[in-house]
């Protein structure tokens, strides 16, 4: 596989370092450039991140000589210098919105861990081993950007990593009708640790803001289909969402019920079933198998499970039915990993993998 070089604009932030973090030894991409806020313009990475790096493991030495760059005002420099960038800035979503498109417009590609282009039609909203066929929308969004190689790619919002592996075959299967999930999320998701957040030691928060109408609405993008303009959104299936921050460091645990059609509901043991055939994928960061069901009543857990094949495995179990839908499961993802960079991180080698970067 070619090798490619990579710019992380964001660097700075939780993300970012993860970002920076994934690729130290990653064999196909290599960490050229790193951006962030005027602020950081100018200093080393390493500098720019003193005090602040949140990753248990320590700076990779690749990194730390790195000049920062404005990732707003530098784009000519950056584009310059990669094949293609990771964005985790932290700016306003109309800003992010238009940098992100400014990359793209430069002819260079964009895998986002940002909410801004999750609803442009023909921007793919990528889980790799569910919906790669999405990827071909590219080709309309290149069309309108006036682009060759530059295009935007998101990911979704990192809660729902660990129950859409789950609903999505189920949906394309039997036909879910109704889905209620409530969501368990870790402080990582705010861009925060346990000793940075002392508002959550010994509380749990029970709102975080826009992640309920992210939860209720970006699944059926996922579940869409390419048209010539766009993604169709899927319809035929309402979902409800609650979501509550908690005192856990990482990992977003999900408790999700589900209703079929009456016409077309599977037993436990056809769920299982469909979940287990989701197939991996060739890739360096896909985990050999996708879903992990447990047979132990008290798993999945936060802590023994979230960094399961590295973290980028979706854990499942306590399936059993329920006395007003039929069936109701506990699941759980990594919201860094899986949910955040590692997510992009995949999906990344995908779009390579299909020649779209």
């Amino acid at each position: 596989m070619k090798q490619y070089k990579v710019g992380v604009i964001g660097a700075t932030g939780m993300v970012g370092q993860r970002f920076v973090s994934l690729m130290e030894h990653h064999p196909w991409f290599t960490l050229t450039t790193v951006a962030a806020s005027p602020r950081s313009a100018g200093k080393t990475y390493a500098e720019a991140v003193e005090g602040r790096w949140a990753m248990e493991t320590p700076l990779p030495e690749n990194a730390k000589n790195l000049t920062v760059y404005s990732a707003a005002d530098d784009i000519s420099k950056i584009v310059a210098e990669v094949d293609f960038v990771f964005s985790a800035v932290d700016m306003k979503k109309e800003e992010i919105f238009a940098l992100e498109e400014a990359y793209a417009r430069a002819e260079c590609p964009v895998v986002s861990n940002n909410s801004a282009h999750r609803w442009t039609a023909d921007v793919p909203m990528l889980i790799p081993e569910l919906n790669a066929d999405h990827i071909k929308v590219i080709d309309a969004q290149r069309k309108r950007l006036g682009t060759t190689r530059g295009f935007i790619s998101v990911k979704s919002n990192c809660s729902l990593q660990s129950y859409m592996p789950a609903i999505f075959p189920l949906y394309k299967q039997y036909g879910l009708e109704h889905v209620t999930v409530c969501t368990y999320q870790a402080i990582s998701g705010a861009g925060k640790t346990l000793e940075t957040a002392p508002e959550i030691i010994d509380n749990v928060i029970p709102y975080i803001g826009g992640e309920e109408e992210k939860s209720e609405r970006e699944p059926q993008k996922i579940l869409g289909t390419v048209t010539e303009n766009g993604i169709e959104n899927a319809s035929g299936l309402s979902i409800t969402a609650q979501c509550v921050r908690v005192p856990v460091s990482d990992g977003h645990l999900a408790a999700v019920f589900m209703y079929f059609k009456p016409d077309n509901t599977p037993s436990m043991e056809e769920i299982k079933a469909c979940w287990a055939s989701i197939p991996g994928l060739d890739l360096p960061s896909a985990p050999k198998q996708f879903i992990h069901y447990f047979e132990e009543e008290n798993r999945p857990q936060t802590r023994l499970d979230r960094n399961l094949e590295h973290g980028m495995a979706i854990s499942v179990g306590r399936l059993r039915e329920d006395v007003m839908y039929h069936y109701k499961f506990i699941c759980l993802s990594h919201n860094t990993l899986r949910g955040a960079a590692g997510g992009a991180v995949l999906m990344a080698e995908l779009l390579c993998q299909e020649g779209y970067i």
